[in-house]
């Protein structure tokens, strides 16, 4: 794997220098909780819109995402169905209320509507989800420069973290939108630039829809699933019902968005930038998948390596079962070139026979790298060396840096950083204005505004290096961008019932709803559980449908001497719900 050279270093630092500075030099002197925390409601739909997105892609959607199209196709674009259905629920009902009420977190909202414990408990459970996944979003473009640069992960942690916080706490919610403005544009750049080099960089006799014939014939082509099957984690119904929850809840209850568009001028702004992000969203997302699958394709026309986590591949191979994976190595290029030739029958003939060869193959060396794997598990093991089997997170990165021109290299490189740095940055806001609004300021009492901004720039920081500390510990799941996903299922559902309870259902009081959340918590982590044990059947994604509707018919229950006759005919639809639903789970 070839490292930067003096260009791409050029270009790289540039990039990131230049985003930084604009942002922090443009919102320096920020005063007042106004203008840190809500950027003094001067951003525009446009700015809102950008922003939204770049907190949601963070660099684990462009390390990540290619890998997962990679491995199994587009599928992973259902998990999105749901959210142009959220962005519209979100407009019609929470942003008008929010901005009524004046309020400066989600969280604040439901004091008003309940009592100071329930909005103590979804701010925790904000502050320890949102904590978690800003650790993930620091310790993922580590693994990238880990891999460049061969760095110790532990520096690089430190590195990226530090560089976020600096101008996260100088400049507060205006400089995170103003820098994420540019991250944005930086990142569709570059995005399109690696589309086109990887097309471009076909085999002169393979058109771009024999590439996506080629890509089909290997199973990668289908997007959607209509099976009602929970054993698929991603289908279109998991999309469309568990989907929309999720996004639902992250949209609607998440500081770290519902911040991006508190800061807007108007109603109207927000929600026109909210709009805005669910019309480009799915495409973006596609778009990431789609070049993943393109990556597929360049593959099988070059010789890729067995694992694409080269720290992975000289661990074994420095082993005692070198010799067991060199073999899987040779037989896997026997198996490239023998692909290769069905390929072009394939493309030349178009025949059913072809394609069913073509997906016997595939499945051959999907075998194969399995094997890799458990070669590299089991040396780790002796050597007592924690290492990643997985190469999903790899494939992208690999591709880069061994096929793209000099200053390319740089600039993909500064698009994942982008990311990376945008989305941290809004966590780390959020993270330190609830804190700041719905922890310190409510059980503290009145301060002055400087010492208001002074506490929320604290508060930052110390999501900062905790952020930073569970980076440090953290380890790679299947996937990156389904662990965080992981993550936010386990709270979201949870969360958004209590906000859905406060719409919705008027005659609901705090000590049911506070008493149900808990009871809600606690069940849907232990189904987590269950289902990580298979115990039970149930997909990460349905864990948000499950834990929304759990919570209402527990608030309902728990206060149902005081619900109208409308509420009991609800609540028996939502048992009757959650019951079907739970035959299909056992």
């Amino acid at each position: 794997m070839q490292t930067l050279n003096w260009i791409d270093w050029v270009v790289l630092s540039i990039t990131l220098f230049a985003i930084v500075a604009y942002g922090t030099w443009q919102t320096r002197g920020s005063k007042n909780v106004k203008d840190y925390l809500k950027g003094g409601n001067t951003s525009h739909w446009w700015t809102i819109g950008l922003s939204v997105m770049a907190t949601q892609a963070s660099a684990i959607t462009f390390l990540s995402t290619p890998g997962q199209a990679f491995n199994e196709g587009m599928g992973f674009v259902q998990f999105y169905f749901g959210l142009p259905i959220a962005m519209i629920v979100i407009c019609m009902v929470f942003i008008p209320l929010y901005h009524r009420l004046k309020v400066y977190t989600a969280y604040e909202f439901l004091e008003n509507r309940f009592d100071l414990k329930t909005r103590t408990l979804t701010a925790i459970l904000f502050l320890i989800q949102r904590g978690l996944a800003a650790g993930i979003t620091i310790f993922a473009p580590a693994i990238v420069l880990s891999v460049v640069l061969g760095w110790n992960l532990l520096t690089l942690n430190i590195i990226i973290g530090v560089i976020v916080i600096i101008y996260t706490v100088s400049g507060g919610t205006r400089a995170v939108n103003v820098t994420q403005k540019h991250q944005m544009v930086v990142i569709f750049i570059g995005m399109l630039v690696a589309f086109f080099l990887i097309v471009s960089d076909l085999p002169q006799d393979i058109t771009f829809s024999e590439a996506v014939d080629i890509a089909g014939a290997s199973g990668k082509m289908e997007a959607l699933d209509f099976s009602f099957n929970l054993n698929n984690r991603y289908t279109f119904w998991s999309g469309i019902i568990g989907g929309t929850f999720l996004m639902l809840s992250y949209f609607g209850t998440d500081q770290s968005q519902v911040q991006r568009y508190l800061s807007g001028k108007s109603v109207k702004e927000m929600q026109l930038g909210l709009i805005f992000n669910g019309l480009l969203k799915v495409p973006m997302q596609f778009f990431i998948l789609f070049i993943g699958v393109m990556v597929f394709v360049f593959y099988q026309f070059n010789e890729a390596p067995i694992n694409f986590n080269p720290t992975a591949t000289e661990l074994v191979l420095n082993s005692e079962y070198s010799e067991d994976y060199q073999t899987l190595q040779n037989q896997q290029k026997h198996i490239f070139q023998e692909k290769k030739e069905l390929i072009y029958s394939f493309v030349n003939q178009d025949n059913q026979q072809a394609k069913e060869q073509l997906i016997e193959i595939n499945e051959k060396s999907n075998k194969l790298k399995q094997q890799a794997k458990l070669l590299i598990e089991q040396a780790g093991e002796k050597q007592q060396i924690k290492v990643e089997s997985n190469d999903e997170d790899y494939v992208f990165i690999h591709f880069i840096l061994n096929n793209l021109p000099r200053g390319l290299i740089g600039l993909l490189l500064a698009v994942i950083l982008s990311a990376a740095m945008s989305s941290t940055a809004s966590e780390l806001n959020a993270l330190g204005s609830t804190t700041t609004i719905d922890l310190y300021k409510r059980n503290v009492g009145e301060k002055t505004e400087e010492q208001m901004v002074s506490a929320s720039k604290w508060f930052t920081l110390l999501w900062g290096i905790i952020a930073i500390g569970v980076a440090c510990i953290g380890e790679l799941a299947e996937n990156l961008i389904q662990l965080v996903n992981i993550i936010g299922s386990i709270f979201y559902g949870n969360v958004l019932g209590i906000f859905l309870v406060a719409f919705f259902f008027k005659s609901v009081k705090g000590n049911a709803v506070f008493i149900s959340g808990i009871i809600t918590q606690i069940i849907i982590i232990g189904l987590y559980f269950l289902n990580l044990y298979e115990f039970i059947n149930l997909p990460f994604l349905w864990l948000n449908f499950v834990g929304c509707i759990v919570v209402i018919i527990l608030s309902l229950l728990i206060d149902f001497n005081k619900t109208t006759h409308i509420d009991k005919g609800i609540l028996a639809t939502l048992i009757g719900i959650l019951s079907y639903f739970g035959s299909l789970i056992i």
